[in-house]
């Protein structure tokens, strides 16, 4: 039997495999040196820290999941929409609470985020305004919905 340190190591090991899971969206969209899952997920965490205190969420809830939303990709990999989980039981899992729902948030707004950076690095402007376009109307909170406002109006100046 496996000691709980071995245990410890196993699975940190699989937690150290979303390091060299990239991005599929990035990848199929042909940018160049596409994040990882991980280096999402530290981006979501960020964010999450950011939470504003008005809101009454739970600071820390929503730096948990925001850590561990995408811990799974270890084993299965990246999913995006065209690998067709049901939306009702996606939906169900995402509206446990209004930090889930808060975190939900920062997951697109990170892709978009993500998608702008790209399209500045790689100087293709508005060539992945699709991933803005799928988001469109999809942001639930407020604080959220500000940080989307602003950066389209940056897009708009460049």
């Amino acid at each position: 039997m496996a000691s709980n340190t071995s245990k410890l190591f196993e699975f940190m090991s699989l937690v150290g495999q979303l390091k060299h899971v990239k991005r599929t969206g990035w990848v199929l969209k042909k940018v160049s040196d596409p994040e990882s899952v991980a280096d999402h997920m530290y981006r979501m965490a960020v964010l999450a820290f950011l939470v504003d205190p008005k809101t009454g969420l739970d600071r820390d809830k929503c730096i948990k999941l925001a850590l561990v939303h995408d811990m799974a990709e270890s084993i299965v990999g990246d999913l995006t929409p065209s690998d067709e989980v049901h939306k009702d039981e996606k939906s169900r899992r995402e509206e446990s609470s209004e930090e889930a729902k808060f975190v939900k948030d920062l997951d697109k707004f990170d892709m978009i985020l993500q998608a702008h950076e790209y399209e500045q690095l790689d100087k293709r402007p508005k060539q992945l305004q699709e991933f803005f376009d799928g988001t469109e109307g999809k942001f639930q909170t407020e604080q959220v919905q500000g940080w989307v406002k602003e950066l389209n109006n940056i897009r708009e100046k460049k």
